[in-house]
């Protein structure tokens, strides 16, 4: 990405500092996440445009806080501090950090009294997203303030000589107003950034570079039905057209209409060659008989690698293999350690439980991208919205929403409950407000219930509805009682076999979002 301008975001260990990488993209401006320990003159090396200090969670003065070298202030580059990183912005220049006695939590007034440039055009009376006990009660020389709250003497500054600015709040969290506003005001008019950041950029820079790296070899992917697993997909067969082969593992827990979404809608999409391996009497009779959710995510882990290993085989032989594609997201680098420039293929990596013997190179297109830009760059390649914006689905499959034993029957009952759900979700315009909904079978209950003026012995089912932004927490979606009315009524009346609809209002934590 050395076309684009880069902007570093120094990670403290907030809680925020992918949603600061995020929200920085959105203003079409490229930015990758460096931990807080790496040195001034590597960060220097990338080359940076603009570099942005992150919040943390300790006092800056606190033993063995993170310290903010002022090598980084001397180099000309300029820096924008949020929370934590402004005040270790003001302290390392020589301004007045001190303990107020004043915590601010949530949302919280701040007066703007000069604008200049970082909040020109920004309401005077702002209600933004605080999360401090520490505050900057004196800017170091040559800042002018530009704002306060009652808790933050000084809650924005900037030094437009250096190039410097900073806010004690949180603009990257939409509770934040102008917040967006606030980061370009940096980004555009105090940086100098250009914005030239965008999805058909991202589309034609990673197709020339798959073109350079696979050059006339043969390509392996393995599609799970899921966003990303489609998009790397689309992304490399718009690359290199029929030197790619993807694999889809049909083990028959999936959705209803998920397969054939896979076998119709992205073929006609993207042309890409398919193999379907239809294994579902594999999968279903190693899960005979099992209840244990661990002992399910086992089986289906085990029997999916035996499935994929045995097809990679058989096309190697046929056309010899040399790359596979995977769907790696930026976060996933990043939380892997691996966000601090590390080289983009890791060659021949033993994916997934692959034997030794049966060695690929890795492609991973999606590797600098957020879920967010993931779904925009599958809108571009011309994939379907339904499996653009799938809701998220765990690699089990439905056998893990099913308490119990899992067979066709019974897969078949929660397919037709779930559809249901999803169906009136939809209709209800209120897809893309929910993360996730799972609907679980409660298949070892019995539950009375009068149906036709009889009694009935039906199963129960739980409705799991959620949001989230990353779901490592997540809320349960406070859906409208006649939408959840008119799912419960369809399924007790379609769907023989259940005859009680409960809704799941657990948080997470402490409930997770699955059930098993």
């Amino acid at each position: 990405m050395t076309d684009h301008d880069l902007v570093l975001v120094v990670d403290f260990g907030a809680q925020y500092a992918q949603l600061i990488a995020r929200r920085v993209r959105e203003a079409k401006v490229y930015s990758e996440i460096v931990p807080h320990s790496m040195p001034v003159e590597e960060m220097l090396a990338r080359k940076p445009k603009a570099i942005v200090l992150s919040g943390g969670p300790q006092s800056v003065y606190a033993e063995g806080a993170p310290r903010v070298d002022s090598s980084l202030f001397d180099a000309g580059v300029p820096a924008f501090g949020i929370c934590y990183g402004f005040q270790a912005m003001a302290q390392t220049l020589g301004g007045d950090v001190r303990k107020t006695g004043l915590r601010e939590f949530g949302r919280t007034p701040v007066a703007v009294g000069e604008a200049g440039t970082l909040l020109a055009g920004i309401p005077e009376d702002l209600n933004v997203w605080m999360s401090h006990g520490d505050a900057v009660y004196a800017p170091p020389a040559g800042f002018a303030v530009l704002a306060a709250s009652g808790g933050a003497p000084v809650a924005a500054f900037e030094d437009l000589d250096r190039k410097l600015a900073g806010v004690q709040w949180h603009p990257e969290v939409l509770h934040s107003q102008a917040g967006q506003a606030v980061l370009e005001h940096f980004l555009y008019d105090i940086a100098g950034c250009t914005g030239d950041w965008t999805t058909s950029n991202v589309v034609d820079e990673q197709v020339e570079l798959i073109r350079q790296q696979v050059g006339d070899k043969q390509v392996l992917c393995a599609l799970s039905g899921g966003v990303d697993s489609a998009v790397a997909a689309a992304l490399v067969s718009k690359a290199i057209g029929d030197q790619l082969t993807c694999v889809y593992v049909d083990h028959g827990l999936q959705r209803a209409g998920e397969s054939d979404q896979i076998e119709k809608d992205f073929v006609a999409v993207t042309g890409t060659r398919l193999e379907v391996v239809d294994a579902e009497e594999q999968f279903l009779t190693a899960l005979a008989g099992v209840t244990d959710p661990e002992q399910k995510r086992k089986i289906v882990g085990r029997e999916f690698i035996r499935t994929f290993e045995a097809t990679a085989r058989k096309l190697d032989a046929e056309r010899h293999i040399e790359f596979l594609v995977q769907g790696t997201l930026y976060p996933d680098v990043v939380e892997s350690g691996g966000g601090t420039g590390a080289a983009n293929i890791k060659s021949h990596h033993n994916v997934g439980g692959l034997p030794d013997d049966l060695q690929f190179s890795l492609i991973e297109p999606l590797r600098t991208l957020f879920k967010d830009e993931v779904r925009e760059l599958g809108l571009a390649l011309g994939l379907p919205e339904t499996m653009v914006y799938r809701h998220p689905f765990p690699g089990p499959g439905l056998s893990i929403r099913i308490v119990g034993e899992v067979t066709k029957d019974r897969l078949e009952i929660l397919r037709a409950a779930d559809l249901i759900a999803r169906t009136e979700l939809t209709a209800a315009g209120l897809d893309r407000d929910i993360w996730q909904f799972p609907v679980v079978l409660l298949a070892d209950v019995r539950s009375v219930g009068v149906q036709g003026d009889g009694r009935t012995y039906g199963h129960p089912v739980v409705l799991r509805p959620v949001t989230s932004e990353d779901a490592m927490t997540a809320d349960w979606a406070r859906l409208p009682y006649e939408v959840l009315e008119k799912i419960s009524t369809r399924i007790t009346n379609e769907v023989d076999e259940i005859n009680r609809v409960t809704l799941d209002i657990t948080s997470k934590p402490p409930g997770t979002i699955e059930w098993e």
